[in-house]
């Protein structure tokens, strides 16, 4: 791939390379400077705290649609004023602004500010197409201002000490640099799908814009480039994760690999020299040289590799103190990035990064962005324009442990159905639409996104609503369980749909205050603290809820479904109520002697089908549970675990209590705590009345049975 059509070739400043340039604050400008910031996301936070540390800058105001979002930044760094945009900004009369917004808004807010009179400082990239690029630089020139760009990843403090290490020779000639780049991002939460999303290359837009510049500052400008991309589906929404691409500089060549998939995560850079090589590790913030030493090549690299063994095990400690301590700061390349801006600016010196250098950035970014935007908008295009399948029921889920159950139920009746999946289902699982049984058709996408959870409502009559999310982020929890609940429940709604049966859990049900012995109904309280318990037990209590409140307040036709612990051929390795899995081992909470709220998988099905024609159940809920007793070590036996351990109760919350106190140092949530070790209790014992009453049910199968039947001897 040739250059792109107007990218300059100038070099980076070498005087910016060394990583102990001096401070401004030992010289202080005679004129305080004015800054603010537009967009209050958490990129912000790292541009406030570098610009609060500098003793020459005052913070004046911070703009962002989000009044709330906008008012807390404010809060935690002192910053004045709060504005919804830039027009209300220019009461604050800011010498700087820092555009922090999403790429596509870069070019309209700069060209804003600029005009304003202000210095922009932008984050990356400097926009989405060279053609917004050159807008920028014309009102920059034009209004006779300074624009830079936020390439924070070249002011980080080992890749600065590898920049003044091959500027000084120590590594001969650059011929190659490798980068090296996995992630993963928040995950969308639901709701409108946010525009990047849309973008075939939205992974690669945001961070290969740092492999080309970080190529670019050892090699020299850039002069080709080949570009390659695949999808590996774990995130269909993502569609593009993985990225390669290899370029082609002054000095030397070069290669990228940037993954959503691999793990542990890297952000490494591999710098190749005639006469040395450096390995730069940003996340742990070691840059090891490696040489030629005098003498036996064999003997030189067992030296090298020792010396460079021992210093990694003293650097990386030793970071772990700088962090701790406040010397190094979170993110320290966005910091001396901002902070090296400023200092310039004082000085009266050419910016860091230059307008040139942020336009070759994003030129390179756009050009070999093209082909994947191009597939993903084809995709999109085709999925709504596809003509869908008569279909009566709709199930949500349906690629789950239950929701293959349920699917394979109702594949022996002729009723067309339907499915709204993520992604394809397993070959010749009971969602697949080959295999044997009535008409079976799919409507892929995220039961977050309102416009696809409608589209699969199209024609339907009666609808399980299986869907939420299992494990990941608190966002993935949103995304499926929350935002996928209402968009189900407006749906339905709109549709006129005869029937909701929604399927939610026990464990909205308070069970740290559970009374041992007292009878569980519909009725029993729920869960109090329902953050102390997780994102799985927050998200269910609200998707209940809104389905609920629908029905009272709207006239939702729903049934909402209780099951206790669903269990069957396929769920063998899913710990029973009271057992962590740690490390492939089973510990089991007390002596394990708690009854268990089974059921098994298909009398779990009989309930939801008999909640979808009972008139009786509309707008209640119903617990299913086998009134069987089984208790935990009934259970283990039954599964023949080899590794199961008992833990006395105090010792787990002693435990838990130290991993609390460890998550306070740290500041992070934690996945063990004192309350999440009292609501280990299972709920025991049931009382059935409405499930007889209101659906008519009674196990089938029955706990005994299907423990057999899981666990065949």
């Amino acid at each position: 791939m040739v250059p792109p059509n107007q990218v300059h070739s100038e070099q980076v400043q070498p005087s910016r390379l060394e990583p102990d340039r001096a401070r401004a604050d030992a010289d202080q400008p005679s004129r305080r400077i004015r800054a603010a910031a537009v967009g209050a996301g958490y990129v912000a936070n790292h541009h406030l705290r570098a610009l609060r540390d500098l003793p020459f800058v005052d913070i004046v105001g911070i703009a962002d649609r989000d009044a709330t979002r906008a008012a807390q930044a404010a809060a935690k760094f002192g910053v004045p004023a709060v504005f919804r945009n830039l027009a209300e900004m220019r009461a604050a009369r800011p010498d700087v602004i820092h555009v922090l917004t999403p790429p596509a808004s870069h070019c309209a807010l700069a060209v804003e500010a600029l005009e304003m009179g202000c210095h922009v400082f932008v984050e990356k990239p400097m926009a989405e197409t060279a053609e917004e690029c050159d807008r920028m630089i014309a009102a920059a020139l034009g209004n006779g201002r300074i624009l830079s760009i936020g390439h924070s990843a070249r002011f980080d403090p080992v890749v600065l000490r590898a920049a003044a290490m091959a500027k000084r020779g120590a590594l001969g000639d650059v011929i190659a640099v490798h980068f090296l780049r996995s992630s993963d991002y928040p995950p969308y939460a639901g709701g409108p799908l946010p525009a990047p999303y849309r973008q075939g290359s939205y992974p690669f837009r945001d961070l290969g814009v740092h492999g080309f510049y970080l190529m670019e500052l050892f090699l020299g400008p850039l002069e080709d480039m080949r570009v390659s991309y695949g999808e590996s589906g774990r995130d269909p929404l993502l569609t593009f994760d993985e990225w390669r691409a290899e370029v082609r500089g002054r000095t030397g060549s070069g290669y990228m690999f940037l993954s959503w998939n691999s793990r542990p995560i890297q952000n490494e850079l591999l710098i190749h020299g005639t006469r040395g090589f450096l390995h730069v590790d940003c996340f742990l913030q070691t840059c090891q040289l490696s040489r030629t030493l005098p003498g036996p090549k064999q003997i030189g690299m067992v030296v090298e590799g020792t010396l460079n063994a021992i210093g990694k095990s003293f650097a990386v400690p030793w970071n772990m103190v700088r962090f701790a301590s406040g010397r190094l700061k979170p993110s320290p390349g966005i910091y001396r990035g901002v902070q090296d801006f400023y200092c310039a600016l004082a000085a009266g010196e050419e910016p860091p990064v230059s307008m040139e250098e942020g336009r070759r950035a994003v030129a390179w970014v756009a050009h070999a962005s093209q082909e994947a935007d191009r597939e993903k908008a084809d995709r999109l295009a085709s999925a709504a324009a596809e003509r869908l399948a008569p279909a009566r029921i709709l199930v949500t889920g349906g690629s789950g442990f239950l929701g293959r159950a349920l699917v394979e139920r109702l594949r022996r009746n002729p009723d067309p159905l339907r499915l709204l999946l993520r992604r394809p289902p397993r070959p010749g699982s009971s969602a697949d639409p080959t295999a044997s049984g009535a008409p079976l058709s799919i409507v892929y996408g995220s039961l977050g996104q309102p416009d696809v959870v409608d589209r699969a409502m199209t024609g339907v009559d009666l609808v399980f609503h299986l869907g939420a999310a299992m494990k990941g982020p608190k966002g993935e929890f949103q995304q499926g369980t929350v935002w996928g609940t209402r968009n189900i429940v407006e749906a339905c709604l709109r549709h006129q749909v005869r029937r909701l049966v929604y399927v939610s859990s026990l464990g909205v049900l308070d069970h740290a205050g559970h009374v041992s012995g007292d009878p569980v109904t519909e009725t029993s309280p729920l869960e109090p603290f329902p953050e102390r318990r997780g994102a799985y037990t927050q998200t269910k209590l609200e998707a209940e809820r809104i389905v609920l409140d629908a029905a009272a307040r709207q006239g939702l036709p729903a049934v909402a479904i209780r099951p206790g612990q669903i269990f069957g051929p396929g769920a063998e390795d899913v710990t029973p109520n009271g057992v962590i899995a740690i490390a492939g081992r089973w510990i089991v909470a007390g002596r394990g002697k708690r009854k268990l709220p089974l059921i098994y998988v298909d009398d779990v099905i009989d309930g939801l089908l008999q909640a979808a024609e009972n008139d009786a159940a509309l707008g209640r809920i119903v617990n299913l549970v086998d009134p069987t007793p089984v208790d935990q070590n009934q259970y283990l036996a039954a599964c023949r675990r080899k590794k199961v351990m008992r833990m006395p109760v105090w010792l787990l919350m002693t435990l838990a209590y130290l991993v609390e106190l460890l998550g306070k140092i740290l500041r992070r949530g934690v996945p063990l705590s004192r309350y999440r070790v009292r609501s280990l209790q299972p709920l025991y014992p049931f009382d059935l009345t409405a499930a007889a009453t209101l659906l008519n049910w009674r196990p089938r199968v029955g706990a005994q049975e299907g423990l057999r039947r899981t666990f065949p001897a």
